[in-house]
């Protein structure tokens, strides 16, 4: 789902700016790591995949407890990474400190808002420059010598707020590094060769036909271009941030087989209405609702109704497949949309009449 930013920033500025006060570097000027779009493209919404967006996101899913509806990760995901260490008796310190990890997660649940990390960097080198530059300066902005890096700090110390989430985070990291060293990187290219198909099928399916259907509605919700990440471990809970027009990143899930690309498909239509769906249900519930937690519930069922919506009136051929897509992630063998992700009335109305607008439909 979205969040917006925090800081307006772009990360290519973030980065420069704290290669040059961390480490006396200069950033290359060339593509992120793993991007399948040639450098200098100016292709709308390019597809890319991004080794340090899925390292995070995999640390996340080895270490929290994941009971949402629709899952942040594939079901099974942690005991399919652990067998595959396990046949290559591969142990490290992410597996060495799990349980310390995930401990944390019960104390401050929304360090889970820290998935969104990865988005504001070009590389996992980046985000490690970022972080030793904040611990040095002991999370605080005032003490930065030029007004980005002070941002930056300022990002990171709103993830992790107190002394805790920070040395959470700081054990997080050096963890991180030791799983991709040992493992990640390496299971991570392998997995990118094979899967190289999917994203050039993916890539037709996006370019050729569905995004400009979908181009009327993004440029009427302030997502005129971005990017997409197909990331290895998300389910249909896809990761996005969005800072204006332009400034645009969506990971979605990716698939197995060139025959379920339009999986991805289902999920970047789930992400796209989240904004959306957000104003219906804030403008449809009590202060009471709120503090209960209902709106959060009720923005989940409302997004993946909301997708479902949107498919209908624009790539109808592709709603029974995202709707059996969306119940085999909520873990059910029958139902219905309907049922599953219940609403009140007044929600799914604002809903679809915010789509009409959006759609020019009245």
């Amino acid at each position: 789902m979205q969040k917006p930013l925090r800081w307006l920033m772009t990360s290519a500025a973030c980065a420069l700016t704290l290669a040059c006060a961390s480490v006396g570097t200069t950033g290359s000027g060339t593509s992120p790591s793993g991007s399948v779009v040639t450098p200098g493209s100016t292709e709308q919404w390019p597809v890319k995949t991004r080794e340090h967006v899925d390292l995070w996101l995999h640390g996340f899913a080895m270490v929290e407890d994941d009971s949402s509806l629709v899952p942040y990760f594939r079901r099974g995901y942690r005991s399919e990474i652990s067998a595959v260490k396990n046949r290559s008796n591969i142990v490290t310190q992410l597996d060495a400190n799990s349980s310390r990890l995930n401990a944390r997660f019960a104390l401050n649940p929304q360090l889970i808002n820290a998935q969104f990390m990865p988005f504001y960097f070009d590389s996992f080198k980046e985000m490690s420059d970022a972080f030793d530059y904040f611990y040095q300066l002991e999370g605080e902005p005032r003490r930065a010598n030029n007004q980005q890096a002070a941002e930056t700090v300022a990002l990171i110390a709103g993830y992790f707020p107190t002394q805790a989430d920070r040395d959470w985070a700081r054990l997080f990291f050096q963890s991180l590094r030791d799983e991709d060293s040992r493992f990640y990187r390496s299971y991570w290219d392998q997995q990118q060769r094979e899967r190289a198909p999917v994203v050039a099928a993916f890539t037709s399916l996006w370019q050729n036909t569905y995004r400009a259907r979908l181009q009327n509605f993004l440029n009427n919700t302030s997502q005129t271009a971005g990017e997409i990440y197909l990331s290895l471990p998300l389910d249909g809970e896809g990761r996005t941030l969005s800072a204006g027009k332009r400034q645009n990143a969506s990971a979605v899930t990716f698939p197995v087989r060139s025959s379920d690309a339009q999986e991805a498909i289902y999920v970047l239509a789930h992400e796209l209405v989240s904004s959306l769906v957000s104003t219906a249900v804030n403008d449809n519930i009590t202060p009471n609702d709120r503090r209960n937690g209902v709106a959060d519930r009720y923005i989940a069922a409302g997004t993946v109704r909301a997708g479902a919506m949107l498919l209908q009136k624009i790539a109808p051929e592709l709603v029974s497949g995202y709707t059996q897509y969306y119940l085999r992630s909520a873990n059910r063998s029958s139902g219905s949309l309907t049922t599953t992700f219940a609403l009140p009335d007044g929600i799914r109305d604002a809903i679809a009449k915010q789509l009409d607008v959006v759609l020019g439909g009245i």
